[in-house]
């Protein structure tokens, strides 16, 4: 079949190579995770043309099915989600050309993953495939539950599926939670690297495939007007927000035993302020700029777990009413516990003890049920005299703020001071803003596509090393301590506000104030 013609606007550069040819092997096939972001983002990739002619897919589940049954599924639910207009993935109408292009090279294995006659079934059709179309680069794709993680990699091995000993790659991408503390996650990449080399293992954080966070780099270290002013002489504060208005949903079982610490602040919430305080790296080489990541991290301030409990805040959600719609108290939530202390919300400071950062707090903030969906990074400045006003009735002046909206609505702003019109002095704050959707003409992507591409490609920039994962357990770790010693309350708060009050208390004890969700 010919390759599909150029139907969408690219979610890749223009001048993006065409990725190797490979086979993606999915394991976790018929989850949540592959339905609403991996075939949707592939399917993106496909309209991109930046997939070889040889690219196929292989799904791998427990649940019995076949190549066509598999397809047909696959089909329904992207039909469902173009349908629904919701979720990450937008998109009007499925181009029927590109998905008959994707879904034709789209194949199933079922079974068991801890059975190795399912990995020997995989080989067989991985052995097939590759003399009917001449490839045999794979990569393997973990959308499993992270019990499976250690395991599934195992499995790898066991079947040989990891040897790279042809002129073929193997790669194998890890979603997360990588670990549930420090212990877990050394234990869980000792048991990956058993079997697999570091460069093949791409720990994946879907957030670094926003191209704002990408952005981030860009706007640092290629304008003048900024890298000379990124540091503690001239930045008062930095906070990091991600806000969610979905509340567990059916993720009650996960959820409860895990949390809004261990799913977002070690992984998401460390990717972002890593990329705001890092040093420059020497090149762009993968290993370069993700040193340089795991050195902000390890820089952070270590506490103790009394200290740890003092600086950050814990919370969950009640009863409420989310844009709109009624929200139950988060322990009315199906297979949540009755009695459950897990935390829906974390509020947290850090401080960095290097040279760049030395007495710049940095305050991060996730949460559910909150009133609005927002990830964005604020950058506060430090404020200019006032002298030559003081005289003046000009009101209070507000430091100057650079915001990253990372989702939605991608972009830059930048609030800063302006004259009102008219024959007094009066001073207003004012913004410019940067959105991506004016300059650029690019489709609303999931945040996978780059991910994915990269994969493919070998370019491990956007993806974590097994020194970065410990690095950001080992900043939380006092903090699960402390909590799990009973030692902080837990605040609650009405679903569809901006969190708990103690979170506002947490800053104002330093004389600040949360950029407003609302």
């Amino acid at each position: 079949m010919d390759a599909p013609t150029k139907t969408a606007a690219a979610c890749l550069p223009s001048n993006s190579k065409t990725a190797p040819p490979s086979t993606l092997v999915i394991f976790g096939a018929g989850g949540d995770l592959t339905k609403r972001l991996l075939i949707p983002a592939i399917y993106n990739l496909v309209n991109d043309q930046a997939l070889d002619d040889k690219f196929q897919i292989i799904g791998v589940d427990l649940v019995p099915n076949d190549d066509q049954g598999f397809r047909n599924h696959l089909t329904e639910n992207m039909r469902a989600l173009i349908a629904s207009g919701r979720g990450e993935f937008a998109s009007a109408e499925l181009d029927d050309q590109a998905w008959n292009w994707l879904i034709s090279r789209t194949f199933y294995v079922s079974g068991d993953f801890g059975n190795i006659e399912t990995f020997t079934k995989l080989k067989a059709l991985l052995d097939q495939r590759e003399q009917a179309s001449g490839c045999g680069n794979a990569v393997f794709y973990l959308a499993v539950a992270p019990r499976f993680f250690g395991p599934v990699v195992e499995q790898l091995g066991r079947a040989n599926l990891l040897d790279e000993s042809g002129a073929h790659f193997r790669r194998v991408v890890v979603e997360k939670p990588f670990g549930t503390d420090l212990q877990s996650a050394k234990a869980l990449n000792k048991q990956i690297l058993k079997v697999a080399d570091e460069r093949q293992v791409f720990r994946i954080d879907h957030f670094l495939g926003k191209e704002t966070v990408q952005n981030i780099m860009v706007l640092r270290f290629a304008n003048g007007l900024f890298e000379p002013i990124w540091n503690r002489d001239h930045i008062d504060h930095v906070q990091i927000t991600a806000a969610e208005t979905v509340g567990v949903e059916d993720r009650g079982r996960f959820y409860d035993a895990t949390g809004a610490l261990r799913d977002m602040v070690p992984n998401h919430m460390f990717q972002l302020l890593s990329m705001i305080a890092m040093e420059p790296p020497n090149s762009f080489d993968a290993d370069a700029i993700r040193s340089e990541k795991a050195k902000a991290v390890e820089a952070i301030r270590n506490l103790t777990p009394e200290e740890a409990v003092r600086n950050a805040v814990r919370g969950q959600y009640r009863a409420g009413k989310v844009l709109g719609k009624p929200v139950n108290n988060y322990r009315d939530e199906p297979n949540v516990s009755p009695t459950s202390m897990t935390e829906t919300y974390v509020a947290m400071k850090f401080m960095i003890d290097n040279w760049r950062w030395s007495g710049v707090p940095f305050y991060v903030r996730t949460g559910k049920s909150l009133c609005t969906r927002r990830t964005e990074i604020g950058i506060q400045f430090k404020q200019a005299p006032h002298v030559l006003f003081r005289n003046l009735n000009v009101g209070e002046i507000q430091p100057n703020m650079m915001v990253f909206r990372i989702q939605p609505n991608e972009g830059v702003s930048l609030r800063f001071a302006a004259k009102r019109p008219g024959r007094e002095v009066e001073i207003e704050d004012v913004r410019m803003d940067f959105r991506y959707s004016d300059y650029f003409k690019a489709e609303p992507s999931t945040g996978y596509e780059t991910l994915i591409y990269d994969c493919l490609t070998g370019d491990a920039t956007l993806f974590q090393r097994a020194d970065n994962i410990e690095a950001g357990w080992a900043e939380v770790q006092p903090l699960l301590d402390g909590w799990a010693a009973n030692d902080a309350p837990l605040e609650f708060y009405e679903a569809g506000t901006a969190g708990p009050a103690a979170a506002d208390a947490l800053l104002a004890r330093d004389g600040f104030k949360w950029l407003p969700l609302t």
